[in-house]
């Protein structure tokens, strides 16, 4: 493992700035390599958002609203994980909007072994759950970590076979919820005995946009996923399409045409989805992959420069101006702005952070921006 584990004042700042109104992912390491660290980039959020002309500030939690989130994690067996620190898991830290804190618990030591994702449909046939569980058993026995979503049917199935060799259970909601109700029970096994993993905050009730979010960790935090039954727009196609776009490997197991749960999963292997039907095509397929930890990326220790000079109010608006004509619903890369419009990288990066703070600017893969449709 490496890294460096933050300060009990870095962690808070980390989840203050975090836990924000509007700040995702990529905001927040936007941010932070803006602004150097989490204490500073949050000194300069109010006026940020004041000059992104919002209709009201962001809200920041308090310092006393974080160390009781911190104090209530602890207590129901949750660690809260930052990105730069040695626990965090490798592979998840080498995507480009891994989450800037996790909380996990309690068996963390599972996110540094070699990992394996299996998910499906939530209404999965009586025959894929079974293929699913010796999937899981089979690939847990060979010494992989089962990782799934904690969901209906196919999660399930691989959760439950793959318990008492390791399985890490990602959810969409805060860590003290159980979603769905049904899987309590065995969401308090995970706890105990595997590895729960959330991004969200305590309290937090799943809701439909939480679960693409959900699904890029499943993806991330292994390297390839396996699907077992998916309907043509099945949610777990999602997670197969964020494994491809974060370099992982795509395993599909193929059903009979008659059944719709088959469309996706076969459409896959169309498309050049490694077919699976046993455990040894999983892991022949993955004995090419590097299972040894990848470059973390910004999770090395001083990842971040040195804080560049704020620059002045009559800056920023005139190259706000500049900056506008040149974006449009098209993706560009950002260095490719700094050449269009002649400015300084230090003012594009600010008035970027202020068109995105506004909900006028999107982030996409590979540093590019656009306008909001």
């Amino acid at each position: 493992m490496t890294g460096t584990a933050l300060t009990a004042t870095e962690k808070i700042n980390w989840l203050r700035l975090s836990r924000a109104a509007g700040i995702g992912p990529v905001t927040f390491f936007a941010l932070l390599e803006r602004y150097g660290t989490a204490a500073a980039a949050l000194e300069e959020l109010p006026r940020l958002t004041a000059r992104a002309s919002r209709d009201k500030a962001v809200h920041i939690p308090s310092i006393a609203e974080i160390a009781a989130e911190i104090e209530r994690s602890e207590r129901i067996g949750l660690r809260l994980i930052a990105r730069p620190e040695p626990d965090y898991p490798p592979l998840l830290a080498a995507i480009e909007d891994a989450p800037p804190i996790i909380s996990a618990g309690r068996n963390v030591a599972l996110l540094q072994r070699p990992t394996i994702a299996i998910v499906g449909a939530r209404n999965a046939s009586a025959n894929g759950r079974r293929l699913a569980e010796r999937l899981a058993y089979d690939l847990a026995e060979a010494g992989l970590v089962v990782v799934s979503g904690l969901a209906r049917g196919i999660d399930t199935a691989a959760h439950r076979a793959a318990l008492d060799r390791g399985t890490v259970a990602v959810v969409a909601g805060g860590g003290d919820i159980a979603y769905p109700p049904e899987n309590a029970t065995l969401q308090s096994e995970i706890v105990a005995r595997g590895c729960l993993v959330t991004e969200a905050a305590l309290g937090t009730e799943p809701m439909a946009r939480h679960f693409p979010r959900r699904n890029r960790i499943i993806s991330g935090l292994a390297p390839g996923v396996v699907i077992v039954e998916a309907a043509r727009h099945s949610g777990s196609l999602i997670t197969a399409r964020m494994a491809l776009e974060q370099g992982r490997d795509v395993f599909a197991v193929p059903g009979s045409p008659l059944d719709p749960r088959a469309h996706g999963t076969n459409n896959l292997i169309r498309q050049g989805a490694v077919l699976t039907e046993t455990a040894d095509d999983v892991l022949q397929a993955l004995s090419s992959f590097d299972l040894e930890p990848p470059s973390r990326g910004r999770s090395d220790p001083a990842p971040w420069p040195a804080p560049i000079a704020n620059p002045s109010d009559s800056e920023t608006s005139e190259a706000r101006r500049i900056i506008l004509e040149a974006l449009g619903p098209t993706p560009v890369p950002v260095d490719e702005l700094v050449r269009r419009c002649q400015v300084s990288l230090p003012i594009v990066l600010t008035v970027l952070l202020e068109l995105e703070l506004a909900g006028r600017l999107e982030r996409q893969a590979g540093q590019r921006v656009s306008l909001t449709s």
